[in-house]
């Protein structure tokens, strides 16, 4: 164990060295939603416009602020003020948050030693290495600065019940998760496939039944929890439209190298050809890559390409595992099932970040150490990302 504390030790001194660097809108994004969390009540969060980057993530992670918040004038009064705090900079509110994401990587810390527990010497190491250590998390979360490495750990700690055997402990955390970010969502089909396979069928009708009932109502529980103050105050839409604003575009600003991008690479590449040869025609002017809510772009050529379109080939990429999770339900095979959905999110999905490749990464470095070709899969898609 005291191995550990050395991994931990010098992740956390290089997040320290850290804390006076670059960092991105997101900063203010996250300081914004203490401010908004602490100074209105819960039936203006997903309503107030006093900032653009309004609240657009789940109900419990505007909890988990709303808790930071509690801390934060006890360093600075001005970082949750929700109006002389905007675009607040001061080394008080930069030391205070990126305090608040260097504690929080505990729960990441936590479910890598729950993963390696059981592992060989070398195994374990290893673990540690690419997940504690990892350069991309750490250039995201402690310098572009969000909170992956927290929510990473509850998908990693959700992963390690299920490689237990404990499937309803992975599947509760699996929905606390959800409920902390949505986008997270694109596992989903492979837990409930996995989940019905492993935990509920084939175990007689009567217990079957039994455990499907537990599960849903555990799971049920926890989006109650999350959801149910904003159902009581007839928000839900609100909150909803919030999480999902599809009018932000196909791509992301900060794009992820995907299927879209050369979907619209090609449609410009044809537009322009089609003018050189004499065609009319008209070339868009709205850009693909919005940050803001605003129109969907259109096609100068290729069809318009929708958030449904981009469900279905998601659906589509993902059910070779979805049959694969149904015919061999295997708890060694849940982290490589995950990473393989994140991978089909990110190349298929819709306004995908490139951090979102963060999502397969991580937990594919559970998979790197099983076997040398899986280390040589992880090695050529992490620096492929990279």
């Amino acid at each position: 164990m005291s191995q550990l504390w050395w991994y931990i030790g010098i992740a956390t001194c290089v997040k320290l060295l850290l804390i006076p660097s670059y960092h991105s809108t997101d900063f203010e994004v996250h300081r914004h939603w203490l401010a908004l969390t602490r100074s209105l009540p819960l039936s203006q969060w997903y309503s107030d416009k006093t900032s653009p980057w309004t609240l657009d993530y789940p109900p419990f992670f505007a909890f988990f602020e709303r808790f930071l918040s509690l801390f934060a004038p006890l360093v600075d009064p001005k970082i949750v003020h929700l109006h002389d705090g905007l675009n607040y900079t001061a080394p008080t509110a930069v030391y205070f948050q990126r305090a608040t994401v260097i504690v929080s990587d505990f729960c990441l810390f936590y479910a890598v030693h729950r993963l390696g527990r059981n592992l060989g010497p070398m195994a374990r190491n290893l673990i540690w290495i690419l997940v504690a250590w990892s350069p991309m998390l750490v250039i995201v979360d402690h310098m572009h600065f969000q909170y992956n490495g927290f929510l990473l750990g509850l998908l990693l700690l959700s992963i390690s019940f299920l490689m237990e055997g404990r499937d309803l402990a992975g599947g509760f955390v699996f929905a606390i998760l959800l409920c902390f970010k949505h986008l997270f969502a694109v596992a989903a089909p492979v837990y409930f496939v996995y989940l019905l396979r492993h935990y509920c069928w084939g175990r007689g009708i009567v217990r079957g039944f039994w455990q499907l009932f537990v599960m849903g109502t555990a799971v049920l529980a926890v989006f109650a929890a999350a959801y149910g103050p904003f159902v009581y105050q007839g928000q839900i839409q609100l909150v909803l439209r919030q999480m999902f604003p599809f009018g932000r575009g196909l791509c992301h600003a900060y794009w992820a190298p995907n299927f879209w991008v050369f979907y619209i690479l090609l449609d410009k590449v044809l537009a322009f050809m089609l003018r050189k040869l004499g065609f009319s025609i008209e070339a868009p002017m709205a850009s693909f890559t919005g940050g803001l809510v605003g129109d969907m772009s259109p096609f100068a050529v290729l069809p318009l390409v929708t958030p449904l379109t981009t469900f279905v080939m998601v659906l589509l990429a993902l059910s070779p595992c979805l049959i694969r999770a149904w015919n061999k339900p295997q708890r060694k095979s849940i982290s490589r099932w995950v990473a393989y959905a994140y991978t089909c999110g990110f190349l298929f999905g819709w306004h995908v970040h490139e951090k979102a490749s963060l999502h397969f990464v991580i937990p594919f470095a559970i998979v790197a150490v099983q076997s040398l070709e899986d280390a040589k899969h992880y090695f050529l898609l992490s620096i492929g990302i990279l």
